[in-house]
């Protein structure tokens, strides 16, 4: 299902290569929001100022943030700068308080677009208007649950969305806050192209210094822009110090991104991937023919099987299997991984097909 989205909107705030949302984690004082605003109006491409109103902390008795009064400081900074003005909406208060101080876009926030019933209660509440809103992905890797909130968006009637990677928590132990795990967003991006995707790398790193390499990744995998924590003063922060960067430190790290395209315009680049391309698909075509030769050899031996009245999984086969495997491809200079996962999958449907046919 294609999602009905708003292209005129869509050309308009995408009319650069990257869009760029940037503003610090927390309104923590009006002079500190327009210190960054007007810092940060200068830099290109920059379409919305961002700032937390609301935070939903894990623990009570931290900096949960100023509330209301926040939003009559982004009032002044939108006066002040011109810029357009996006918050954190996680109830359906927030979101009446959002219209009624004239902000300009929603986001929804990692935890609640974890909760449908969170929500539904937004997409009820902003029902029957033209508000933008920005969808980060759920805390856990969960694509259905990313597109369901996307889902409930469009069936209000919503459709000026884009959807925020901010990456997704995990027990694995890792340089970044969240793992980017970048087939997801991919994934996002195949079942809807239409759907514009920003990365948020302050989110994914917990780092400053991870910011710069994220933000390049996010361009060569043609991410449509970026959302970053930007603070006048990031070592004084009150949430998330760490992965804020000054205006000025964000100005030059844009500087140095190179930008990607998805637009072949040189005709001799063109024939070369086409080239390349067909080169690929004949070799697809041919481990396609080989996964067929392989099944009508598992037909057979899942007959022998039935016959003797054997088991159809074999934890030694597969250990063997795998063992030898990675070992011809290490050789080649394949990743063992790959090897992995490859081989785990073609066994893992063997043994249902077996399974199958044995039943």
């Amino acid at each position: 299902m294609q999602l009905e989205l708003d292209q005129l909107w869509l050309d308009q705030t995408l009319s650069s290569a990257q869009m760029l949302i940037a503003g610090p984690c927390s309104a923590e004082s009006e002079e500190q929001l327009l210190t960054a605003a007007h810092a940060l109006k200068a830099l290109q491409n920059i379409k919305f100022f961002r700032a937390g109103v609301w935070k939903p902390r894990t623990r009570p008795n931290c900096f949960e943030g100023i509330g209301v009064p926040a939003l009559g400081w982004l009032q002044k900074v939108k006066q002040e700068t011109n810029l357009k003005i996006i918050i954190e909406v996680a109830t359906k208060y927030h979101v009446e308080q959002a219209f009624k101080h004239g902000i300009d876009a929603l986001w929804i926030g990692a935890r609640t677009t974890a909760n449908p019933f969170a929500v539904e209660e937004i997409a009820r509440a902003v029902e029957g208007t033209d508000i933008p809103v920005f969808i980060k992905n759920p805390i856990n890797p969960d694509l259905s649950l990313w597109l369901g909130a996307i889902e409930r968006f469009q069936i209000r009637g919503i459709t000026k969305i884009m959807a925020i990677h901010r990456g997704f928590s995990t027990f694995a132990t890792s340089k970044y806050r969240n793992d980017p795990m970048w087939k997801i967003p991919m994934e996002l991006k195949r079942l809807h192209p239409e759907l514009p995707i920003i990365c948020d790398p302050s989110h994914i790193g917990g780092t400053r210094e991870l910011i710069a390499p994220l933000s390049q990744k996010a361009y060569n995998l043609g991410f449509n822009g970026l959302m970053v924590e930007s603070h006048p003063t990031p070592d004084t922060a009150l949430s998330d110090a760490k992965q804020q960067v000054a205006p000025h430190v964000l100005a030059s790290i844009l500087s140095n991104l190179v930008s990607k395209t998805t637009v072949i315009t040189n005709d001799k680049v063109k024939r070369e991937i086409d080239h390349y391309r067909e080169l690929i698909d004949d070799i697809d075509t041919q481990i396609i023919e080989s996964l067929k030769d392989r099944q009508n050899i598992v037909v057979d031996i899942a007959a022998l099987k039935r016959k003797n009245q054997m088991t159809t999984f074999q934890v030694q086969r597969l250990d063997e299997l795998l063992q030898m495997r990675q070992e011809a491809g290490c050789a080649l200079g394949l990743s063992k991984n790959l090897i992995n996962e490859v081989f785990n999958a073609i066994h893992d449907n063997s043994v249902k097909f077996q399974t199958k046919l044995m039943n």
